[in-house]
């Protein structure tokens, strides 16, 4: 029922989420847009204020890159020696993973989480040691650039024209318990270049020419805005099934479209797309699955998956939901992904099915307390259906026609008998039964088969002569007329 308070219990996905990640370590990532805009630094002094809270804490790697200032910040605070490996003719140090987890301290710092091991390490790359660790209950400080986020890669390549080789995988940076964004102003970092904090003077001087411009600065900077924006509305959601607080909560916009079999959600889904970019906002395309799926003609099924397709060429994500009541789907999905805004098209159904079958656009309106709903204009879309498009639709089996020959037959006889025991001043009203049953049931031309029914049999038995076929009487067409526009108004 639309209006029903909605489900209090928290969600159990969410909270067995919850208990899994209480046995283990906790994963703080301090993600930048370029390299110099100070996370180790960051990292090292948020290090620092834990021990001196108690805390026991220990670096398994930072680097320092010879910075004064960043090398300072290790002062007081325990190093476990790296494991030194020999690799054609060279020398490396690696983070000792063993030790560390023989060490076993509350916090370890483990710098450059994008880094590629030593050949011969128990793990190829360096978030695998940390994944190790986390596993193993210990809490971990770890540093990334937005460059090294796996589906941000190419990005980054177009927009510096560089490609870096060592990614972490998305999932790494969602399941973080946490990511502070360790931001600088592109004038701020090209300073700090400038004044050789970050390289060394001649190298700085071909990093502003190339990688830290300007404008490859801002865009790495919005990257990495947009990134921590989506790891915050991440765990809010979490904290809102956890907790089950039903949303929306307006601190990121999420547009929802609904799609359906008429020519119309084309026109909605490309609004969508509009409002969409407009809020800077992700899209997302819905289908409500009702009993009324399975009774889609040919071309509505096309029609619906041709939406589908451009909902997902727009860049929607398409998703499709079985349920009994569409406004009631709508709004619980639109709640559990904390939507603020609802797309819908413009119904062109007669009045009178929407008087029979209640209107979308208007509960959804009704219902929606806290969601925007937005309808899109038709605009000069086609009809639902061309006027020769109801033939694809006749039912092609005998059932419709026997089921309209049967309730005629049991309408003529309630007239009988109602004509029979008192006086009515138009029996024939007991037939427009029958008729909107087989339109609402089976559509247009089996109603228009039981009308004809209705008319004889209303002819034969009712009007004199009884009995008899006769059409002298000008109530036969009346009849007639009015069971055709009874069927025609009923049909879907």
């Amino acid at each position: 029922m639309v209006g029903a308070p909605a489900d209090t219990r928290p969600s159990p996905d969410a909270l067995l989420e919850a208990a899994e990640k209480e046995r283990r370590g906790k994963h703080k990532i301090f993600l930048g847009a370029a390299p110099g805009v100070g996370k180790t630094y960051e990292m090292l002094s948020a290090a620092r204020r834990r021990k001196a809270a108690g805390i026991d804490v220990v670096v398994g790697v930072a680097e320092t890159h010879g910075r004064a200032e960043t090398e300072a910040q290790l002062a007081g605070l325990e190093l476990v020696p790296r494991r030194v490996v020999e690799y054609k003719g060279r020398t490396l140090e690696e983070m000792d993973l063993d030790a560390v987890l023989k060490r076993r301290p509350v916090l370890v710092l483990v710098d450059e989480l994008a880094h590629t091991n030593a050949p011969g390490s128990r793990h190829p790359k360096r978030y695998l040691d940390v994944e190790e660790l986390l596993a193993a209950g210990i809490d971990v400080y770890s540093t990334l650039n937005v460059q090294h986020i796996e589906s941000l890669n190419d990005v980054v390549a177009r927009i510096t024209r560089i490609r870096v080789r060592e990614t972490v995988p998305d999932r790494v940076v969602d399941a973080a318990d946490e990511v502070e964004l360790v931001d600088l102003t592109p004038a701020d970092l090209m300073a700090r270049l400038r004044e050789g904090k970050v390289y060394v003077r001649e190298q700085a001087q071909r990093a502003l020419r190339h990688y830290f411009s300007p404008g490859n600065l801002t865009a790495l900077r919005e990257l990495a805005l947009r990134r921590t924006a989506e790891r915050v509305d991440d765990q809010m959601l979490s904290y809102m099934r956890e907790h089950a607080i039903t949303g929306p909560w307006a601190a990121g916009e999420r547009v929802v479209v609904c799609l359906d079999p008429s020519p119309a959600a084309a026109t909605a889904a490309r609004a969508a797309k509009r409002t969409a970019d407009g809020l800077e906002a992700e899209l997302i395309a819905l289908y409500v699955e009702t009993d009324r799926h399975t009774i889609l003609s040919e071309a509505e099924h096309a029609r619906l998956a041709e939406t589908m397709r451009l909902a997902a060429q727009l860049g929607a994500e398409v998703v499709t939901v079985p349920g009994r009541s569409v406004v009631e789907e709508i709004l619980a999905f639109a709640r559990s992904r904390n939507a603020t805004r609802v797309v819908v098209g413009k119904s062109r159904r007669s009045r009178w099915f929407e008087l029979r079958h209640g209107s979308v656009v208007d509960e959804l309106v009704r219902s929606g307390s806290g969601l925007a709903i937005e309808v899109a204009p038709s605009g000069d879309a086609p009809a639902p259906s061309g006027p020769t498009d109801w033939l694809f639709t006749v039912p092609l089996t005998p059932g419709p026609y026997l089921e309209g020959a049967l309730t005629t037959a049991v309408a003529t006889a309630l007239g009988k008998a109602i004509d029979a025991s008192i006086v009515v001043p138009n029996v024939s009203l007991v037939f427009v039964v029958p008729v909107l049953a087989a339109a609402a049931r089976h559509g247009l031309v089996p109603s228009l088969w039981v009308s004809a029914l209705c008319v004889l049999s209303y002819n034969f038995f009712f009007l004199p002569p009884l009995y008899e076929f006769t059409i002298r009487d000008p109530a036969n067409v009346v009849a007639l007329f009015f069971f055709m526009f009874v069927s025609v108004a009923a049909s879907p």
